[in-house]
Formats: C-alpha cells, structure tokens, sequence
C-alpha cells in the first residue's frame, strides 16, 4: 500500500511541476522565515507561566539564598493549568523552568538546589515531566524558559557556570519531548547571594555563555524550536513589557548587531525595514503587574478591555502574543486570571465570529501573468498557501471585494504570503457606502497578519490599495468582520472640585446612571457629559449596548463631600507641596513623607466643619509600593489645636489587598483631620497615602 501511495504521489507531483513550469513565479525577497520560524507563526497565542521560587517569596527577583524547602505548592495541578491555556484559545506555553535565583522546577542531577530536595512530593516531584505530560494531553506545545544569570551558583562569572549552563540546557532539550521555543532574556549579572559570596559579579553577555555553542545544543536536540532573546535568533523580544508592537513592525531585523541587554532596545517595536535576518516580534506580557504570583495583585488582574487592545496591537500588529499566567503558591492559576481569560476568548470569539468576505467577489486592478494561479480570489479562499500576486512592474495595484447587498464592517484582517517574504509598507483601506468612496485607514507593514479596527460602515465594496512594496505584493487572505460592541462596566471618576466623569471601553456603548439609590435600567438618565456631586451620592450606572439591548452588570460607586475645598495643612516630613496628591480624588496619584524616626501623620482642614462618622484610606497602587499604613491613630479637631483621638487600629491584611479600607466611628464634629501612621508594613520608615477621604453623617 506504501509503495503504490508513493508511485501516485510522484505522479501527481510530476503532473503538477509539468503544468507549471512556465508559470512565471515571484521570487522570494529579502529575508524570509525557516520552516521552524513558520511554525512558530502559526502558534500566534500562547501562555507563559511564572511559577518558581518567587511564588512562595512574593518576589519578583530571589537573590539565590533561597531554600528548597521554601518551594511547597499544596494544591499543584499542571492539568488545570493546561485545561485553562487550552479553553483560552491558546496554542502553547513556556514554563519558567529556572528564574534568575537558580532554582530549578525540574530534578537536575547537576545543582541540588531544585525540586529534588524540596518537600513537594517528598522530593520525587519533577513540574517540567508533568508539564509535558499535560500538554501532550491538551495538545498543547511546550517551551521552555532558562535563565542564563543564576545568582545562586557559586561559579556564575567564571568558566565553568557556563559548562553548568549547557548541562542544564541539554536536560530541559532532552527528557521532555518536543520543545518549540527556547526563551532566554537579557537579565546577567549584578549582585547576588553567589554561594554564600555575597558579591557583584559582572560578565560580558555578548560573550560570556558562549552563545554559539548554546546554539549548537538547541539545534542538535531540538532542531525544530525557535531562540527567543533580545535580538532571536529566532524570535526577538518587541522592546516592552506591555503586549504591544509599533504599528508598523517588519519581521525583519538588523540581527548582528542587536545582543542582549541591547540598549536601542525601542526600535525592537518596529524592526528595521533593511533588517538582514528573520527576526519576528514576540509581545510578552503579564495578566498582572507583576510576573510572579503576589496576592496584593488580586485586585489588579487586567480588565477586558485592556486585555483586547494588547490582542488587537500584538497579533493584528504583525507580532504574536505571549500572555502569562502568575501561577500561584496553592500551584493553580488564580480563579480572578481564568475568569478575564475567558472573557477574552468569548469577546475575540465574537469578533471574529463570521468572516463577511469569504467566497464574495474580488477584482484586482492587475494579476501576475498564469492568472489561475495567483487570481484575486485567492484572498478569501481560504487556502493559507494560495495569493493574489501582481506583475513585478506594477505600482500601486488595489483589490476589491464586493457584497451582494451593502454589509456593515468594522474589522479587516490582511495577511501576507510571507513564505517568500514581507513586502508591503504602505496600504490603504477605503469603503463603497451610497455609491461614494470613504478611506477608512492609512497604514504601513502588513506582514503574517494586521487587524485594523474602525468605526461601522454599510459597505457595498471594500477596497485595499497597495500605495508601497518592495517588490510586487503577496495577498495571501483578506477577512472582514462586524465585531460587536465591547460591553464592559463603566469607569467612573470624581476629582476634587467634584466633577464627576464616566467612560466605557467602546465609545458605542451608552452608559445610563441613577443618584437615588434606585437600579438603573436603559430608561434612567443618560451619560452625555460631565457632572458635579459636591454632597454624599451613592451613584450607579450600567453600561447599555442599543444594537442587542444587552447591558453590563452594575456598577456602583458611593461620593462623599467633595474635597474642593480641602487642604493639607501639615505634614511630618515630606514636601508639604506635594501632598495635595493625597485629596485629589485620583488614586494614581500618590505621596509620601519623608524616612524618619519621628511620627509619620498628616493633617488636613476640610475648609469648614462637618458631621464625621468615618474615614477612608486608600494605599498607593502602584506594582512596588512602600510606606503602607497597617496600624493607625486617626483624629479630629475644630480648630486644629486640640485633637481627639476617634479611631485606632489595625488595616487587617491591607499588605495582600491594598484596597480602600473604610473605618467607623462615633459621630464627631470636626474642621480638621489628622491620619497618624503607628506602623506600616514590612517595618517601613515612611508612610504613604494614595488617597485619604471622610465619611460624614
């Protein structure tokens, strides 16, 4: 059966070369990717998971004098994490299998400090073996995440790290089936625990790990898998830790010259046009601040439609998308991240439920000669290895798809056939609405895929023009796609004079609120512009979506008295000028005093007095915050000379939910305020405030 299958394959072949042997096919240009790179272009969505010793420090860099025994997950399940990857929608993921701190996920027989003598599993653990259990379960891709820095090993600097680090990497390569992408960054060197040494170590990192013959392992054992780092070789970093790449971003990249730790790391967004290699954009980045699991974080997970804009500017920019997952220390993925990782799939799923131009009519202004082969429909086929190619000599060709009857849009997906190379830098997108043309974008670089989104038209024609290629453009699939409205809950946000502003992700979404205590329905007052609330208002509002009639859970949000008329008066250490920060009704803004041995307070005069039955603290909410109140003295006064002390206590577990904590108290005529900080966490010197508010009655 083999060997006639194999008689009918040449065959078939020979009939085919036969055929089109004239046909005049367009050359590769420039640099074009490898099989393996190709591959990788085709995972477009994949997780990294950070989960090491740092989960069970609530650090983001160990310094190596970790113990073993620290490392004790008690509920560790790689299944539900591969389950929770797979149900996302992604394709793969890469798995820290030794941060910076040297501890190793995996039981190598080179260092003893890994899982092999931690009490997870009595030390007969190995997260990497059933990682790659998992993912062959799921049918899900594996890479690998090693550090090359290693603050724990005593030798780190001098030779024989570097053979210790090859060891290491031919165990990941070896004993955990097909790997797909090798990730190394551009951390080395600095201070570090080094053994007990406690010194700065520094190497030269263009140099120092012998990146050639790491390069060798790689390809000797895992021939198929791509290198990401700085500059690839395979993959390259985007140049941000934010999910997105520039909007024009070639593949391309001058690769020589960039290393790691590369210092124009900026124009890693873009790529370079002339670039002599390969290099695609990787956008790494965290469903959190942080990169490791830390439970303060909790009430930072990213919104959904945060999460969409870094799909829409990573893979529709020509770039694919590594989102992580802080695994955390009960070695789950935290239900909050699962939960906006499935709103994200559901809403990508709905914006690109149905492709509007599949198998509708396309015309091209011109068509490379032989045009059954690279014919105009060739973009809406569906066949990846099929496109519309022009004559070599033509400039400025365009192609137009038409609806039967006019359609509303408002995404276009454009693909490259980047097999022989990228070449388009410049295009435009224009609409046929009531028989006139509307130019809907302008735009550079097309590359493996570039999404555009806009504002709805009805369309009888779409019609892309190619205004700038390197050589003649490759189409290799056009798609169009009415997404619907993002619906997600309101922003609402007061300053200090009162003000009081709301906003959704999706300008067509309307927002509709009540100031009465009553449910908000699409019959309440609609949000048309900004309003002042100087006294105490519980507001709450939903957001409306007219073209389904469907509408956001609520969203409710209580105002005091306004602190227009509000000033900090004193304050122990610090600039006193600064501190107006702290009763600006904005949280993102912050202060602090002043690192001091005396009392960190603040005294504030609310302008006149008041009723006072309570107060709000709301901590800074930045990703490294210092100065955190946890145990405080709050008082009042009239005429800012004689206090009374109203409340005192504890911010029970503010260091692991830094939200606004909300204190009663007996109710209390005052004029003025003072916030005293007893201690704060982590035995800081300093106190600091995000926000500090009054509850009157």
């Amino acid at each position: 059966m083999k060997t006639v299958n194999f008689k009918i394959s040449i065959a078939v072949l020979f009939f085919c070369l036969s055929c089109t042997q004239n046909v005049p096919e367009p050359e590769a240009f420039g640099p074009t990717p490898s099989e393996r790179q190709l591959a990788w272009h085709s995972m477009e969505y994949y997780a990294f998971i950070h989960f090491n010793m740092n989960t069970f420090t609530n650090m983001e860099w160990g310094i190596g004098s970790e113990q073993p025994a620290q490392f004790n997950p008690t509920e560790l399940d790689v299944r539900q994490w591969a389950k929770t990857i797979k149900d996302a929608g992604m394709k793969g993921v890469i798995i820290t299998a030794k941060h910076h701190d040297g501890f190793c996920l995996w039981p190598s027989k080179y260092t003893e400090h890994s899982v092999k003598n931690s009490p997870w599993k009595n030390g007969e653990g190995d997260v990497l073996k059933d990682l790659s259990e998992a993912c062959k379960e799921y049918g899900l891709k594996m890479g690998v995440y090693l550090s090359p820095w290693d603050r724990n090993h005593a030798d780190y600097g001098k030779p024989e790290y570097v053979t210790y680090f090859h060891n290491q990497l031919r165990e990941l390569l070896t004993n955990y089936g097909d790997i797909f992408e090798v990730w190394f960054d551009g951390a080395n060197g600095g201070s570090g625990y080094y053994g007990g040494a406690n010194e700065t170590r520094k190497i030269d990192n263009k140099t120092y790990y012998q990146w050639d013959k790491a390069i060798e392992i790689i390809r000797e054992l895992q021939p198929n898998a791509v290198i990401f780092g700085d500059g690839g070789p395979g993959v390259r970093w985007v140049g941000n830790e934010e999910g997105w790449a520039n909007e024009t971003n070639w593949s391309l990249l001058e690769r020589n010259k960039v290393y790691p730790g590369y210092s124009k790391y900026k124009e890693l967004r873009s790529g370079h046009e002339n670039g002599t290699h390969w290099v695609p954009a990787e956008c790494d980045v965290s469903i959190r601040p942080g990169w490791y699991y830390h439970p303060s974080e909790d009430i930072q997970v990213k919104p959904l439609e945060h999460l969409v804009k870094i799909y829409y500017e990573s893979v529709g920019r020509n770039a694919s998308l590594l989102l992580n997952l802080p695994v955390d220390n009960r070695g789950l993925v935290h239900e909050k991240d699962v939960e906006q990782l499935m709103a994200l799939k559901q809403q990508i799923d709905k914006d690109f439920a149905t492709n509007l131009a599949k198998d509708i009519k396309v015309t091209a202004t011109n068509v490379r000669e032989n045009h059954s082969k690279f014919e105009a429909n060739n973009v809406n086929d569906g066949d990846d290895n099929t496109y519309w190619a022009t004559d070599d000599a033509v400039t400025s060709p365009s192609i137009t798809l038409e609806f039967d009857t006019p359609t509303e849009v408002n995404r276009i997906l454009l693909q490259e056939y980047i097999a022989l190379g990228q070449r388009v830098y410049g295009f435009t997108v224009e609409a046929e609405v009531d028989g006139n043309w509307k130019l809907i974008d302008t735009q550079t670089t097309i590359g493996v895929k570039r999404i555009l989104r806009f504002d709805t038209v009805k369309a009888s024609k779409i019609r892309v023009n190619i205004t700038a290629s390197k050589a003649a453009p490759l189409i290799s699939n056009i798609e169009l796609y009415r997404a619907p409205n993002l619906l997600t809950q309101p922003i609402i946000k007061r300053d200090k004079d009162g003000t009081v502003t709301m906003e959704v992700a999706d300008k067509n979404i309307e927002i509709y609120y009540t100031a009465n205590g009553s449910e908000p329905t699409s019959q309440s007052t609609k949000y048309d512009a900004p309003f002042v609330i100087n006294a105490p208002t519980n507001i709450k509002t939903i957001a409306y979506n007219a073209e389904n009639g469907e509408q956001s859970a609520i969203k409710e949000l209580y105002f005091d008295i306004s602190k227009k008329d509000w000033e900090v008066v004193k304050v122990s250490s610090g600039n006193l000028s600064e501190a107006h920060k702290i009763i600006d009704d904005s949280p993102s803004t912050s202060w602090k005093t002043e690192e001091s041995s005396i009392a960190n307070e603040i005294t504030i005069d609310l302008g006149k007095t008041y009723q006072l039955e309570g107060f709000t603290y709301m901590p800074v909410q930045g990703r490294w915050p210092v100065g955190i109140i946890s145990n405080y003295e709050f008082s009042v006064s009239g005429n800012n000379k004689t206090w009374i002390a109203v409340a005192t206590g504890e911010f029970a577990n503010i260091k692991n939910n830094p939200i606004e904590q909300t204190i009663k108290f007996n109710t209390s005529a005052a004029r003025y305020i003072k916030l005293k900080g007893i201690k704060m966490i982590d035995n800081d010197k300093i106190l600091s405030a995000a926000e500090i508010g009054v509850i009157t009655k």
